[in-house]
């Protein structure tokens, strides 16, 4: 039984501290009290429901180096949105340890300095101790144990095996090595996922919707090919699993920005009534600027952030129908 302790409070890293309170024990950090009492009340009819060996707790950022120096060979999580992870790392001095094992379990690029997920950690850790999170996975869903597969994505096998390890029966670890891959995946993906929500927003229907995943895997792949990233982690789970799992349900935070742009709704009141992140909000400005500077063919992603931008949304979805496509 391992200790893991996961940074980051919100639905996800709730969900993650559920999942790895099964066969651990979970610490978890969060800047806001978190109510633990309730995270066995949702109702399912999963077999892998309860029968926890572990526990999960919440302590203060105070008493973390306590914790942590009592542990045996401790596993870190980090499940702060993308957008805030180098503030927290620049201000979180007790986390500055190189030889600590971290997973990073948050999607997206940085803005402004284009950054993906692993640029930023390895200027605090070593690369050796770092992994990756990816795949399809709503938090709502693995609170309620129902299977799903995931991949750890490193440089070498031995830290994605530790964490692998960690996970419960009712998900399945892949263990792969497609970092750069899987970062450009993640990101992209929640682009994809508001236009899906527009696409269904303006009922455009089945035919459009399916061109719109296709065409939108597409430009995925070549976007994350041009920094090396491989086909097949765009086809698999950090992929197409990712893609086809957020552009269609309201369960993603991403979907919802879109469709109610699409019903004429306002940036800021959405993201108002959201009251959580929508990382492809952010994410659709920094790929727009990498694409230009790197002169990479990305239409669909071009729209979406002219849209984000103020936009019209049937401007944008009638330029993209006029456009040839690569």
């Amino acid at each position: 039984m391992k200790d893991i302790f996961i940074f980051g409070g919100g639905k996800w890293g709730l969900a993650l501290g559920y999942a790895f309170s099964y066969k651990n024990r979970v610490y978890m950090l969060s800047r806001r009290k978190l109510n633990l009492d309730s995270i066995d009340e949702s109702s399912t009819e999963s077999p892998f429901k309860g029968n926890r060996a572990g526990f999960i707790k919440q302590i203060d950022y105070s008493d973390f180096n306590t914790y942590y120096k009592d542990s045996e060979n401790p596993l870190c999580v980090i499940a702060i949105a993308m957008a805030f992870l180098r503030e927290f790392l620049e201000k979180s001095a007790f986390l500055h340890d190189k030889n600590m094992k971290i997973m990073l379990a948050s999607k997206g690029i940085e803005q402004d300095s284009g950054a993906f997920g692993n640029d930023i950690l390895e200027s605090f850790f070593l690369s050796k101790n770092l992994c990756y999170l990816s795949g399809p996975s709503f938090a709502k869903e693995v609170m309620m144990a129902l299977p799903c597969a995931l991949a750890i994505h490193a440089n070498t096998d031995e830290i994605a095996r530790q964490y692998a390890l960690c996970f419960p029966d009712f998900i399945k670890v892949y263990i792969k090595h497609d970092i750069i891959g899987a970062e450009v995946a993640g990101a992209y993906k929640n682009v994809i996922a508001i236009a899906g929500g527009i696409c269904d927003g303006l009922r455009l229907g089945n035919n459009a919707k399916a061109s719109l995943l296709a065409r939108g895997l597409v430009e995925m792949a070549r976007f994350g090919g041009y920094f090396g990233g491989k086909i097949e982690t765009f086809l698999g789970l950090s992929g197409s699993g990712d893609l086809f799992l957020t552009s269609n349900s309201t369960m993603s935070r991403n979907y919802r920005v879109g469709f109610a742009l699409a019903n004429g709704e306002k940036l800021d009141k959405i993201l108002e009534n959201l009251g959580e992140v929508a990382e492809g909000v952010y994410s659709a400005k920094s790929i727009i600027q990498i694409s230009k500077k790197h002169n990479i063919h990305t239409p669909i992603a071009l729209e979406i952030e002219n849209i984000l931008e103020g936009g019209e949304v049937l401007v944008g979805l009638h330029r993209l129908l006029k456009q040839t496509w690569k």
